[in-house]
């Protein structure tokens, strides 16, 4: 099962989780994958997150509801990836990060104001209390790096691969010569993520 976070400004428009929800859709899978649009809040994207992953991990009836969390996988990119970390912490299942906040309060200060979603053009308000909300939601160090998969590109144009390699270090990870910030061609590392989040 897969719970996939998109990134700030982004939506599930973006090229790589339609591409990851046609690659579950071929599989028979389109009911292990979730892929909602979060609020600009973070509490509250991390809230709806949170009981999205439960919700998946409760499927199968009360027998379910004991089994491995590892079952679950949230991949998640840029500020995505940074929810997806708290929530694997939290949750103790996987995470796939591409190209992940390493450092969301910090990074998104600069963002505060107006701005416009990538792919609807709608309005949206990035409130000075949401940095504050991105610092609590800060997941400390990793208790299980091998349930972490990072893919970080070194020609990311936003944020700092060498951050991304830090705070993963000790977990598998892919580190991109070139690329950018959408991992532009993500296709081609598709099949590890889907290798590493459905156990093929």
């Amino acid at each position: 099962m897969i719970l996939y976070l998109h990134g700030f400004r982004s939506s599930p428009q973006s090229d790589k989780a339609r591409l990851m929800a046609e690659a579950m859709r071929t599989r028979g899978r389109q009911d292990d994958w979730v892929c909602p649009q979060l609020p600009a809040s973070p509490g509250k994207a991390v809230d709806l997150a949170r009981a999205l992953a439960r919700e998946l991990l409760a499927r199968g009836g009360p027998e379910a509801r004991a089994a491995d969390p590892r079952r679950l996988t949230v991949v998640g990119s840029s500020l995505g990836g940074y929810y997806a970390t708290r929530l694997a912490q939290e949750l103790d299942c996987k995470a796939v990060l591409l190209n992940p906040a390493v450092h969301a309060a910090r990074d998104l200060a600069t963002q505060v104001g107006e701005h416009r979603m990538y792919h609807a053009d709608a309005p949206f308000v990035f409130l000075p209390e949401y940095v504050d909300e991105l610092a609590a939601l800060h997941a400390g160090p990793l208790t299980h790096p091998e349930r972490y998969f990072l893919i970080a590109a070194t020609g990311d144009e936003v944020l700092d691969w060498r951050e991304m390699r830090e705070r993963y270090a000790g977990c598998r990870q892919c580190i991109v010569q070139g690329g950018d910030h959408g991992l532009s061609g993500f296709e081609r590392w598709l099949p590890d993520v889907l290798a590493f989040a459905l156990d093929e």
